[in-house]
């Protein structure tokens, strides 16, 4: 199937992915006084007394703004808010789908940080948690920071974490196949855009001890006088031996591989002058830093991508149904780290030993076992670290 014609085919009969359908019923004049005036006034007061009861008397318990300003959307870049909706509208049917949280897509025509984040904090009271989405580096930092100081529900920009998420939970498994450690592998992560940099913190959160950042310049080190912004701040906490050189140079003696950058990176003869049964997620889309077919010749003992018709998919969706479904259940002011770190090990535990290969370190994105799985986590963790209001 050709899926880009198909697709845009569908989307023409489609008229959009998502629609709003009412729960009540309003069949005569007595629904309609339930339901709207004059029945209405009373949640209104009760809201008016207690601001928390806006969350057990209308449906902002269970809803979430999908945000973008259409800068980063998928591989296409800067295409504007509008012809980023497709893909908005797409999320929120995902997280429909597979956490059953109704998502609503707010395209924000604006490239001003402050903007951005002014619009966003004076909608927030509709909702129960924000997902920031397509936003370009490094405006999405600074978009994100600042939102988490101003707003009392989750803010949590999916193409960071979300992906930091999936990886770790695929490193735990991948690396359990060739016998070591997270704590003692070294990581070489190209990339340093928001997926890389939020990679490198979780992955840091998880137990790694020595990871290497690269962008297009080479590896980041905190010797380069030249670096700014997060890159700089990245610099100190990552390649503590300071080395400086090339992805290649990186590469030597690596255990791992994961790249969140641009299509054949890596060579074959990088792979072998990786350590011993190297791991490589190759997540460019949608051509991988290398092919799965010649990583795994080069000697590569697991391969995971970003696409869907190799195996080890590393997918989102995985992650931000359930995150989200145990942060609205509990009602969390925030995700914080300890929730992430435990939804990368709630979805890696759901492929068990037995199961557990070179060609399966992840469920698919349809197991309907994963978003109950990691809403449970997230609200364990959410509870414990006292982000959970319920």
């Amino acid at each position: 199937m050709n899926y880009r014609e198909e697709s845009l085919k569908k989307h023409y009969e489609w008229n959009g992915k998502i629609e709003v359908v009412s729960r009540v019923p309003i069949n005569n004049s007595e629904d309609l006084s339930l339901a709207y005036t004059p029945g209405v006034a009373e949640p209104c007061l009760e809201i008016n007394k207690n601001y928390e009861k806006s969350f057990e008397l209308t449906r902002r318990n269970n809803l979430v703004a999908v945000v973008t300003d259409g800068t980063a959307v998928l591989g296409l870049g800067d295409i504007g808010p509008e012809s980023g909706m497709p893909v908005m509208e797409g999320k929120c049917a995902l997280f429909k789908e597979f956490g059953d949280v109704d998502a609503f897509p707010i395209c924000v025509r604006s490239k001003d940080v402050d903007e951005i984040v002014r619009t966003i904090y004076l909608i927030s009271g509709s909702f129960g948690g924000i997902n920031l989405e397509d936003i370009a580096a490094p405006r999405c930092f600074e978009i994100e920071k600042k939102l988490k100081e101003i707003c009392d529900i989750p803010v949590f920009h999916d193409d960071q974490h979300g992906t930091a998420v999936i990886v770790a939970a695929g490193l735990l498994n991948a690396l359990k196949i060739v016998n070591k450690t997270i704590e003692n592998v070294k990581i070489v992560i190209n990339g340093a855009g928001s997926a890389g940099v939020a990679i490198t913190n979780h992955l840091f959160n998880m137990g790694a001890k020595n990871i290497t950042l690269c962008d297009i310049e080479g590896i980041l080190c905190e010797d380069d006088e030249n670096l700014t912004g997060v890159k700089k701040y990245m610099s100190t906490i990552t390649n503590r031996e300071r080395q400086i050189g090339t992805l290649a140079d990186a590469l030597n003696g690596a255990d791992v591989f994961i790249g969140v950058s641009a299509p054949n990176l890596v060579s074959e003869e990088m792979v072998k002058s990786m350590a011993d049964k190297p791991i490589i997620f190759a997540m460019a889309n949608p051509t991988p830093e290398i092919m799965p077919d010649a990583a795994k010749k080069a000697g590569a003992a697991v391969v995971g991508t970003g696409r869907s018709d190799f195996p080890n998919q590393i997918n989102n969706v995985l992650a931000f149904p359930g995150i989200f479904r145990g942060a609205l259940d509990c009602r969390a002011k925030e995700i914080n780290e300890e929730m992430k770190v435990a939804a990368s090990k709630a979805i890696a535990s759901l492929v068990t030993d037995d199961k557990l290969s070179e060609n399966y370190i992840l469920p698919t994105a349809l197991d309907k076992r994963i978003g109950q799985s990691v809403a449970k986590a997230v609200i364990e963790a959410a509870r414990k670290t006292g982000a959970a209001r319920i």
